[in-house]
């Protein structure tokens, strides 16, 4: 493997549409939320250690999840999970361990990439990634994986590309916010727009020339650490630094102001489980479109719906149709899926 490739999985986020399972304690990334006996940073892991070394994989948490990780990724040492003490969007995490890695290995190329997707080819994960690193290594380029929009989805990100580059990557002419529907029809028909799925490739000084040029007050203030770290004062420094970091993501941060900005329309499958909705999509289901995690079941007129619960409970269900149900702990969910949006709104009011 090419000691030069390295991985930042962003495993910091709270998951909270798949509440109640996904908890602020016990997030989605660390739940087996496909019923496979492996969880969504696991598949991860396994998923960027095919092409990038072990131990060149980097994972970017919260500290409070540090004893998972290390539970759930025994392979990983201490030294490569990168803990945030406060949460500040994905633009201070990126910018502070491209440093780090800067610091161990100046000729890195990087992959940052959602520690809780769902990817199926990863064949072609990992020939899509290839390109995307040799791309980066001979060019001053910053990269992103886009994904070949299958319906009109309100819930992305969009990024359009020049539709006269014919090449396989293409030049970003602009990241589009979420859009409404009748927008979002208008993307997929124009042709030239992917899905933003968060997964982006860079040499370690690509990104670090674009956070000097267009974050320069942010990149002064975590270069004021690079001296300590790797080292054992680097925690004092960013417990005491971090949290002063404006909370921005990469996208606005960076991306959105570069002119050296490619996308490669993805070869694979992807979905990212972001609600119960679309973990409905890739589950297996039975005749009438029910889908069942970890749960006994008996349906009668029953359809369209996604059922979990622990312990293998007997669920039983008549005349549901489109519904989430999830029996946790000491919480049981009944809601309808085409109002899941709504579930993280309930989180807060809980709260």
């Amino acid at each position: 493997m090419n000691k030069n490739y390295y991985a930042i999985i962003m495993a910091g986020g709270v998951g909270s549409r798949f509440w109640p399972v996904s908890t602020t304690d016990f997030p989605k990334q660390f739940h087996d939320m496909l019923g496979t006996g492996d969880t969504l940073i696991q598949k991860t892991f396994t998923r960027l250690s095919q092409i990038i070394p072990k131990e060149n994989i980097l994972i970017l948490t919260n500290e409070v999840y540090n004893d998972i990780v290390l539970e759930q990724l025994p392979m990983v040492k201490q030294e490569q999970i990168i803990l945030e003490p406060a949460m500040r969007n994905t633009a201070p995490c990126i910018l502070y361990a491209s440093l780090k890695i800067k610091k161990e290995n100046p000729d890195a190329v990087m992959v940052v990439a959602p520690s809780d997707h769902w990817i199926e080819d990863e064949v072609q994960f990992c020939a899509n990634l290839q390109h995307a690193f040799d791309f980066c290594e001979r060019e001053d380029n910053l990269m992103t994986l886009g994904i070949l929009p299958t319906f009109p989805n309100t819930g992305y990100g969009y990024i359009e590309y020049d539709k006269l580059d014919s090449r396989p990557i293409k030049k970003v002419k602009q990241f589009r916010e979420k859009p409404d529907y009748a927008t979002a029809r208008k993307f997929i028909q124009s042709r030239n727009f992917l899905w933003n799925a968060g997964i982006f490739v860079w040499s370690v000084k690509s990104v670090l020339n674009a956070f000097q040029e267009f974050q320069p007050v942010m990149y002064d203030h975590f270069m004021q650490g690079y001296d300590v770290y790797n080292t054992t004062n680097e925690t004092q420094f960013i417990k005491e630094n971090y949290p002063l970091a404006e909370n921005i993501s990469v996208d606005y941060a960076i991306l959105e102001k570069a002119h050296n900005v490619f996308v490669l329309p993805a070869t694979f499958d992807w979905n990212d489980l972001g609600t119960w909705g679309s973990l409905h999509e890739k589950l297996d289901k039975d005749e009438n479109n029910n889908a069942v995690v970890n749960a006994r079941v008996l349906l009668e007129n029953a359809s369209n719906n996604i059922i979990r619960a622990e312990g293998k409970k007997l669920v039983v269900i008549d005349g549901l149709d489109d519904y989430i149900i999830v029996d946790k702990d000491d919480t049981l969910l009944i809601y309808p899926k085409s109002k899941e949006q709504d579930i993280k709104k309930i989180v807060g009011k809980i709260k």
